[in-house]
This record gives C-alpha cells, structure tokens and sequence, in this order.
C-alpha cells in the first residue's frame, strides 16, 4: 500500500480538544463569540476553557485572557471568532502559541474574491508550517458530543443532546445545523457534527477520514459540493470501508466539465457528476438525491444492522400497500421470495381470506384481533429465511396497547434473530417510535421508505462482504514515447500493457499496402494514419471489406488523395492495414483524464451513437477485474453481451481483463494522457477473446 495521505494525528487537537480557547468571546451568549462559551459551559465541557478578549476581563463568569499568548497552559483548539482584517494575526498568534488546530468562523476571504483568496492561502501556509490545523475560514464549526465540544455558534446545538452514532460532514454550516435538527426529529443523535467552509487546511477527506476510524461512528452523512484532492477523498473513502463504516451522501453540483475535448468520445461523455458517480458505486457510498431520503437511510444504518441475504418478507395490514412495497422492493434489487407454504397454510388457518405468498396481507381482520398481527409475525420469521422484514402496521403504532403488545412481538423477535433486519412502517407516536429503534427497529411513515431504507441496508451488507480492493499501478513504469503519437503507435502500446490489438501494419505507400493484405490475409481494412486526424471517416480515410490486392492499392490512393485534400496541414504517415474482424459486439472503451481524480475509464457499447444514447459507465482508475465485471453489469445494454436473437454469448472474460489492465496503465500514465478512445473494442464470442479495432490517444500538451 502507498503511504498514506490523511494525517489523522494532527487532527486529534481539533476534533477531540481537552482545552479550548474563543478568540473574539463575547459576555452576550446570542453572539457569534459568545455562543461557543455558552454552549460549552452549558453542555459542561470537561476540559479548560478560554475566553480570549484584550477588551473584557471576565466572558460570562470565565476569566478572560488579552491574547493568546497570556493563556496559561497548552491550548489545543482556538475558535476564530474576530472580524476578517483581524483574522490573519489571529492565525500567526496561535501558530507561535503552539495551539494544535484552530476552527475559523470568520468570513470574507476565498468566497469574496481573489484577494481574499490570496489572505486564506497565506493564512494555511502559516498553520500548516507550524503545524496547526485550520479548518474553515467560513465555517460553522464542530461538535463532538461525547465529550461536549461545542465548537460552532450554531443555536440548534445548545440544547442538552446525547452522543449517537451519526457522523456528520457537511460542506455547508447551514446544512450541517438542519441536519442537527432534522436528526433530532426522528429522534437520532451524532458522534460528530463537522463543516468544513472554505476548505484552506481540513477538507471532507479529512473529516470523512476521521469518522471512519471513530469508533463512536456507526454511519457516515456526507453533504459535498466537490473536492479538490481525489487521491485523498479515495483514501478515506478506502478507510470507510476497511471499517465498514456505510456512507451515505447528498452530492451537489451536476455539471458537465468535460465536454470542451470534442476529439474524444470519452471526454465528451466523463462529467465531473457522472465520476462522483461512479466513484460512489465502486465504494458502496448510498448516494441520496432528497434530504428525507439522506435522512431515511442514515437514521436506518445508525440503528440496524446489514440483513445476511437479499431476500425479504413483507406484512401488511393492506392488500394494496402490500404490493406497493412489493413492486419497490424488487424494483430496488430485493428478493420478494414467497413464504413456504407450511407457512401459508399456518396464516389461512386464522384468516381464511388473508394473501400468504409475499407479501402476507393480514388483512382488516387485525382491528378485530390485537394478536393477530404478532402471530403471523412468529410464523414468517421462524418459517422463512428472510434477510429482512418489513411491516406496515397502519394505525397500531398510535393505539396502547396494541403498540406495547408490538413492542414486545418486536424486542423477542430481535432478541431471537440478532442478524437479521426488522422495519416498521405507519402511524406512530413518538413513544412507540422510539422503543423500537431503541430494540433497533427503524420505523417509517410511509412504507416505500421503509422498504428504500432496507434495501439500503442491504447493499451496504453485500457490499462490505465482497472484500473489494483496488490494485496500485506500476511504481515506475516506462514513459510513453513523446506525441503526437500515430494510431499503430498507440496500438503497439496498448498491446505491450497487455490490452489486446488487432493486428495491424503502417504502410507508406500502396504496394506496401496490398503486401501486407495478403500477409494479413483478406477481407482486409485500410485506414489512415494521422495524429491529426482523429476521426477518420469524415476525411474520407477509411476502407472496409477490401478483397484482393487489387482493391487495396485503389483504396490506399483514393484515402491519401481524399485525407490531403480536406486536411493539407495533417502529417500522414500512410495507412493502417488491418484484417476484418466482424463477429463480435462493438463495445467503446476511454480513459479520460479527470481533474480531481486523474485518470477515469470509461466503458459502454460502441458505434456512433455512444454520445446519444450515453449507456456509458465511469470508474477512477486503476481497478481489478471484478470492479471491471461490475462496470459491465451497469450499462442499460449489458444483456446484449450475454447473447441475445440467436447470438452466441461474448467474451466477457476478455472484455473484464482488458478494461481492467487499461486502467492500469491509465492509472500508470495518469499525468501524460489527456484522453484514450478504444472505439470499437469488439468483444468476440465467449473464448475467443476482445480486441482494440481503433485508438486514438491525445496527450497532455502542458
């Protein structure tokens, strides 16, 4: 494993300080300087606190210090709380004190202007060379809530909260006060509440780092706009796993950044959203698209644990929300297995008319007996290997004693099948809500959500079983000749990192052309050889099908009089021949060159319509050939390579080795290569391997 990039020990003063000091405390707790001192004396913080003001005497009954050079003993966090021009001196005063990591609530600098911009990088410089670590400017701050760390100015966070299991990283400060709130509501707690501002020192790799081995943290919630370090939000994202930590993450920003290199199908394609993408796929990151649904899964993964299979039993009080649950469940990659059919006929026995294959509607007969509902809940979980169960109670969850008598059917149920996953959903007080999340059943209103949640949970277990690793690429490999490279150039290089070629020939002139057919062997293709012409056939500088010599030698004057012609200024160095290769499925593969993330891979169907139709997938490079298995399943068009109208079943094997040691040598190449395009990449039947038709490489000019 390369050398890690996340430096957690430094952290240590900043998210677990013993001693606190507020630059900028104010006597009035309603104040931005006033409500860390506030909350940290109401919270009853154990460590020292230190109210910093040359102005004040005294901050709400603390002594106060004129500076931080005159606070007695080692600090290890400094809240900023001081106007902007203040800001700067701030920094300098606390990296001579030695104060080990500083939280800056101040605004007015990156997010203003480039002067502004030009004071946060100095500003980071001097933290980072005395080795103090800032987090913000323009943040709210955090909260550790084991140790009552109240380290924002946030009012949501002065009321007396609990630690939980919830980590929370958030880009935004607002949305990491509302997150605090809304967490509450559904009556959740956090380890940590971190906002990371502007991002001049710690960024969300850090703090997404940090709660990965926080042994306080069950479920990670990520609210991101961007990164500008991939290589480390990778390692966190890496550390999240080895702990199996699930991470759910509301990922803003769905921009296309990469459609400016029109040379490239890949770069037309490969937007800075679809890599996020991808890159949440690869590490099982739950990505949510609404609050309520960030929320929903979070709150489920702090509670429960993942179900041991995929399969799922579904009770209702309704026939209708019954199949409702159905439909969402197997639409979302459950398996609705029916009950057994002992089982079924158990559940007939007491209401004759109840549905019993799965979902198992236990129909109104409930309002008439309060047992019913607990009965047929024994009878599904002892008889059926279900993963998970999921129950729409209705309105029993508001009514006493039925939701006690829930209570209990659902502690011993729990109790009795420790691993498996239980969910509620419908009606319930706030009580009844509570002791089933309490016995580590999360409950729902509406009962979709339920099943969402579950299958969340689902793929969170599956995931963390899978023991996914990603290779490291060659430590020093041979550099690529300088470009601009030629398509036999290319191919030759793809061929020596082991990504199967067409055999190919450059001829110079037309008799070489037709020598090397016959050697080949006929039907044969010839096509020009340019760096500066990517896209051949809109020059006229391709031939297919070429029979005989004869044929040849036409084809290679037709091409170089056509190519010279509609581009005099490309240097042509002659024609590729290469033999025809017809039986097989036109995949596209790419590599483009992502600025966060380095290299990416792209893999879908090929042909002239990819950007139309963009069934396309994305993965960071490099990858190992079961993640390249992965990719392939993605794509809407994936059954055509299984074999569909009588065609025989393609290579995957071959397609999965190929695209896995392409990203290896993208991976290994990461800074020389702007874009690769393998179109087509065809995939010949089952056994008889994948091959490279077409390259075209564009190289990084810089």
């Amino acid at each position: 494993m390369s050398s890690p990039l996340i430096d957690l020990k430094s952290l240590e003063p900043l998210f677990r300080p013993t001693s606190i000091a507020v630059l900028g405390a104010s006597a009035r707790p309603e104040k931005i300087g006033g409500r860390p001192v506030a909350g940290l004396l109401a919270k009853g913080f154990a460590g020292a606190i230190h109210p910093v003001n040359p102005n004040a005497a005294e901050v709400q009954g603390l002594q106060a210090y004129p500076s931080i050079a005159e606070v007695p003993g080692p600090v290890d966090l400094a809240i900023c709380a001081v106007p902007a021009p203040l800001a700067p001196q701030a920094v300098r005063d606390c990296a001579e004190a030695g104060v080990g990591g500083m939280i800056m609530f101040t605004s007015g600098f990156a997010e203003v202007d480039e002067a502004g911009a030009a004071e946060q990088r100095a500003m980071a410089a001097t933290a980072r060379a005395a080795g103090m670590r800032l987090m913000g400017p323009n943040c709210m701050g955090m909260v550790n809530f084991a140790q009552n760390a109240i380290a924002t100015f946030h009012p949501a966070f002065s009321d007396p909260t609990p630690p939980g299991g919830i980590g929370l990283v958030s880009q935004s400060g607002a949305f990491g006060g509302m997150s605090f709130m809304l967490a509450t509501e559904r009556r959740q707690s956090f380890s940590y509440m971190l906002t990371t501002g502007n991002e001049a020192d710690v960024d969300v790799a850090d703090c997404l780092a940090f709660l990965a081995e926080d042994p306080g943290t069950r479920v990670i919630l990520l609210y991101m706009e961007g990164c500008r370090d991939g290589a480390k939000f990778i390692e966190a994202l890496e550390r999240a796993r080895r702990n199996r930590k699930p991470v759910v993450a509301v990922k803003l920003g769905r921009t296309d950044s990469g459609a400016a290199a029109a040379a490239s199908h890949t770069a037309a394609l490969a937007g800075e959203d679809r890599v996020f993408d991808a890159l949440f796929r690869e590490y099982g990151v739950y990505r949510a698209h609404s609050v309520e649904e960030f929320f929903d899964v979070g709150c489920a993964a702090a509670v429960s644990n993942f179900p041991p299979n995929d399969r799922v039993g579904l009770l209702t009080v309704s026939g209708g929300v019954g199949v409702l649950m159905a439909d969402d469940a197997q639409s979302r990659g459950l398996d609705v297995a029916p009950l057994p059919e002992a089982a079924q006929a158990e559940i007939r026995e007491m209401v004759p008319f109840a549905g019993t294959r799965n979902p198992i509607d236990a129909t109104g007969q409930v309002v008439n007996d309060a047992t019913l509902l607990s009965r047929v809940t024994g009878i599904v979980t002892e008889q059926a290997d279900y993963g998970s169960f999921i129950c729409f109670h209705g309105a029993a969850g508001r009514n006493p004693e039925r939701s006690a008598a829930m209570q209990r059917e659902w502690g011993e149920r729990r109790r009795q099948f420790p691993d498996r996953v239980f969910a509620a959903a419908g009606f319930a007080t706030d009580e009844f809500a509570g002791a089933l999340e309490a016995a580590g059943v999360p409950v729902f209103l509406e009962p979709t959500h339920a099943v969402r949640a579950v299958a969340a949970l689902s793929r969170f277990g599956a995931y963390f079983a899978e023991g996914r690793s990603r290779p490291e690429p060659p430590a020093a490999p041979p550099a690529l000749p300088e470009g601009p490279l030629h398509e036999v150039q290319v191919l030759e290089l793809l061929q020596g990192a082991g990504v199967p070629t067409v055999a190919a020939q450059l001829c110079p002139d037309a008799d070489a052309a037709a020598r090397a057919a016959e050697d080949l062997g006929f039907p044969v293709a010839l096509k020009v050889v340019s760096p500066d012409i990517p896209h051949k056939t809109e020059v006229g500088g391709v031939a297919l099908n070429l029979a005989d010599a004869a044929a040849v030698r036409a084809a290679f004057t037709s091409i170089m009089e056509q190519a010279a012609a509609r581009m005099p200024a490309a240097a042509i160095a002659g024609c590729l021949v290469a033999p025809m290769v017809t039986d097989g499925v036109e995949t596209i593969l790419g590599v483009q060159r992502d600025p966060v993330f380095g290299p990416v891979v792209m893999f879908g169907l090929g042909g002239i319509f990819v950007e139309v139709l963009e069934d396309v997938t994305f993965r960071v490079a490099p990858f190992d050939e079961a993640e390249a298995r992965r990719m392939i399943g993605e794509i809407r068009a994936h059954k055509v390579l299984e074999g569909v109208r009588g065609r025989p079943p393609a290579d995957i094997d071959a397609l999965a080795g190929a695209l896995s040691r392409l990203s290896l040598f993208a991976a290994a190449h990461g800074e020389v290569i702007d874009s690769l395009d393998l179109n087509p990449f065809v995939v010949r039947p089952r056994g008889q391997g994948a091959l490279a038709l077409d390259a075209v490489l564009q190289l990084n000019s810089e």
